[in-house]
């Protein structure tokens, strides 16, 4: 564990404050580690993922001695020096080839990770397409209903979500979206494990539809990977509630009566007491007042005066 360091002047003061807690947070930083031994597959597949995941992104091209699921303490020290809270490892052994683990981290402690076997990656060199730009905020896109119903599937859309959000945005401009992440789960196992998990990139092209609005066409830039699921660490109740919990700046009180559904339309409710209609004054209408007398109206003795 690192300790704190000083600030011994203002640039440095500077530097550390950049990296104290915040409202707003900084984008957050992924780091790419390469494990003590690799495969071609695996180093491929850390390449590829760090350049769609710049410029907010490390890539480590040396060779470390790191197990993020047997020492958390590797990874721990990785991400505070760096001050990033994103990490991918990859390994290759003849127990788990082709191995890639992506995790979070909070307040520079491992929150969670997933570990996967890459079963097949087509590079972006290899596709040899139109590459998008470095910074471009891609559409995610996951299929299949293990991503709503099986949690290993849940913790990876969270993780994946993550991975490549970049940095916050209230509107996208349509010309603006050039990438797009397709995530699309298999069918599941026998005993109801996992099944593969197929990631896709494409790049989006205008054409011209005769409309208002364009046409857009996909192609395929890469990389295109089969992932398995091995295995998952999910985080503690407690670290979960700290790492999830909204500022007091940000947080809106609950309003009576008022909510909001999926789409973030608001609805009302109002709440009437009894209402005494009998006792509502109401215009005085001549044609619903109540004759003292039983005299015919001044229509009812012209009509009898004419017959």
């Amino acid at each position: 564990m690192l300790l704190q360091p000083k600030a011994k002047n203002a640039r440095s003061k500077r530097f550390l404050t950049n990296r104290d807690p915040k409202v707003f947070e900084n984008p957050k930083t992924s780091i790419f580690v390469r494990g003590s031994t690799t495969s071609q597959v695996v180093l491929d597949t850390l390449k590829d993922l760090y350049s769609l995941s710049k410029p907010n992104a490390i890539n480590f091209t040396k060779k470390n001695q790191i197990h993020p699921f047997d020492d958390e303490t590797g990874i721990e020290f990785f991400s505070r020096k760096n001050d990033s809270s994103l990490f991918a490892v990859g390994m290759h052994s003849k127990k788990r080839p082709h191995n890639l683990i992506l995790g979070r981290t909070f307040n520079h402690q491992v929150l969670d990770m997933v570990e996967m076997g890459v079963e097949r990656c087509t590079t972006i060199k290899e596709i040899n397409s139109r590459v998008c730009a470095a910074g471009t905020k891609p559409l995610m896109v996951f299929n299949g209903e293990a991503f709503a119903q099986n949690e290993q599937m849940i913790r990876l859309k969270n993780i994946l979500l993550d991975f490549f959000r970049g940095e916050s945005a209230d509107k996208v401009s349509l010309k603006g979206l050039e990438c797009v992440i397709t995530v699309t789960a298999g069918p599941t196992g026998i005993n109801g494990e996992p099944g593969l998990v197929f990631l896709r990139t494409y790049t989006t092209s205008l054409k011209k539809s005769g409309v208002r609005q364009p046409r857009i066409e996909l192609e395929e830039m890469g990389p295109a990977l089969d992932l398995r699921i091995r295995r998952v660490r999910y985080p503690t109740d407690e670290m979960w509630k700290q790492a999830t919990k909204i500022p007091k700046e940000l947080y809106q009180p609950k309003v009576k009566n008022i909510s909001r559904d999926g789409l973030g339309d608001k609805y009302g409710r109002v709440h009437l007491g009894k209402q005494g209609i009998e006792k509502i004054q109401t215009s005085k209408v001549k044609a619903l007042r109540k004759r003292l007398d039983n005299k015919p109206s001044k229509k009812q003795r012209t009509d009898a005066d004419e017959s």
